[in-house]
């Protein structure tokens, strides 16, 4: 057999800085990445830069999706948070929470689990404690993910529920959000929401972008970008592997990029360790907090 290709990633020929306000950190010691030849649900090699730059409609999203996208889902609660539900914000339902009168406003997009995740809602109030009106809508529109459900396998359900379709919801949410006074609307996104993210960067819809172990997002994608974005990676993601956040943060650097950015990859985390960490691990809290802080330090240098 074929032995497979293997990456040594050394800190001293991958931390480095770029005039477009980047940053790349990868894990220390060194670490070896093998590239993945499948997965249950994928049909194509995720580390190849090829499929990975093909245009998203001519892909089946059910077919790029990995299980990490599912791994540990969250105990939901309507109930959750300090803020309050309403009915209708831009037409759809949503979690708000900060001051109204707020000048910048974040939308936070969910992934798959929708917008009753508890630590989604612990991270709206946290931006929201920063001096920011924020919105959580609810674009699963009460039908999240459900792993239980043997009829509806992770395939079957994002094809009622596209980030395309997000997308377009969204546009009503910021349009509201200027509409009571916001000057500047950012967004970040997790997992199937940082697509919604990419979507918005493209159509120069939002000031700033933060992706965190996005799913679907393509080099393309990220060559359309047309606001400040930044890029939280994970160690071990086999739908955004380091090897292709890489290749986005080299796409925002070219010379003709001129959009600002801040690329990072978290050693020790897997898809998903932003929102789907448990609360008793010390070590996962701690890498997800800094996420957070990352975070809130790019929508204070962009929004405000």
């Amino acid at each position: 057999k074929r032995r497979p290709k293997v990456w040594e990633l050394r800190p001293d020929a991958n931390r480095f800085e770029t005039s477009r306000q980047s940053r790349v950190r990868c894990p220390s010691p060194p670490i070896y990445f093998v590239p993945l030849r499948c997965c249950r649900l994928v049909r194509f090699p995720i580390s190849s830069p090829s499929n990975h730059s093909s245009p998203p409609h001519q892909r089946d999203l059910g077919s790029m999706a990995s299980p990490q996208c599912c791994a540990n889902p969250p105990t939901l609660n309507p109930a959750a948070g300090e803020g309050k539900v309403v009915d209708s914000f831009g037409g759809i339902k949503a979690y708000v929470a900060g001051a109204q009168e707020s000048k910048a406003a974040v939308v936070l997009i969910s992934d798959v689990y929708g917008f009753d995740a508890p630590n989604l809602r612990k991270i709206a109030d946290k931006v929201a404690s920063s001096g920011y009106f924020v919105v959580v809508p609810d674009f699963l529109h009460g039908d999240p993910f459900v792993p239980e459900d043997a009829d509806r396998p992770i395939a079957v359900w994002i094809k009622e529920h596209t980030p395309g379709k997000a997308f377009e919801e969204a546009k009503p949410v910021i349009a509201a959000l200027k509409e009571q006074g916001a000057s500047s609307v950012g967004a970040a996104g997790y997992c199937w929401g940082a697509k919604v993210v990419a979507e918005l960067a493209k159509a120069n819809e939002i000031q700033a972008a933060v992706m965190s172990h996005p799913s679907f997002v393509t080099v393309d994608d990220i060559k359309e970008v047309k606001c400040p974005i930044a890029i939280l990676g994970a160690e071990t993601d086999k739908t955004s592997p380091p090897e292709l956040v890489k290749q986005f943060e080299q796409v925002l650097s070219s010379s003709n990029s001129g959009i600002a950015h801040f690329v990072k990859i978290f050693p020790g985390v897997s898809h998903g360790w932003t929102v789907r960490y448990k609360s008793e691990d010390a070590g996962a809290v701690k890498s997800a907090e800094e996420a957070l802080s990352d975070m809130i330090d790019w929508f204070n240098k962009n929004l405000k």
